[in-house]
């Protein structure tokens, strides 16, 4: 396993992009955490509904909208990431600038292409 990445919207309907997120990082041997709105497992992954306090979370990989992004700006940086990855559709840069007033890399970018391209 390389570095922890929290994939945080994630959901359990096979055509979301979220879903393929964590099924393409475990493909990659990433190891894997996700927050959702609904319980429930992908590619042997649990998805919480709780805030839960991680440990040595590398990246956190973003499917919230930015107006669903707010309620969780406190609880992403108290993780302190190395990077958060903003993926289409998440676009923010209100939260770009507490991202980087934390030392917390914003990366606007897809997931699923940054691993197709081993640029994850």
């Amino acid at each position: 396993m390389f570095k922890k990445t929290l994939v945080l919207g994630a959901s359990l309907k096979s055509n979301r992009y979220s879903n393929l997120a964590i099924h393409r990082l475990v493909n990659h041997k990433q190891s894997v955490v996700a927050i959702g709105l609904r319980e429930g497992e992908v590619s042997g992954i649990k998805i919480e509904t709780d805030l839960i306090d991680f440990d040595d979370i590398d990246t956190i990989t973003l499917y919230l909208n930015p107006a669903r992004q707010q309620q969780y700006y406190e609880y992403i940086v108290s993780l302190q990431p190395k990077r958060v990855i903003f993926n289409p559709g998440t676009e923010n840069p209100e939260f770009y600038s507490i991202l980087k007033q934390a030392n917390i890399e914003a990366e606007v970018a897809c997931t699923l292409v940054l691993l197709s391209t081993n640029q994850y």
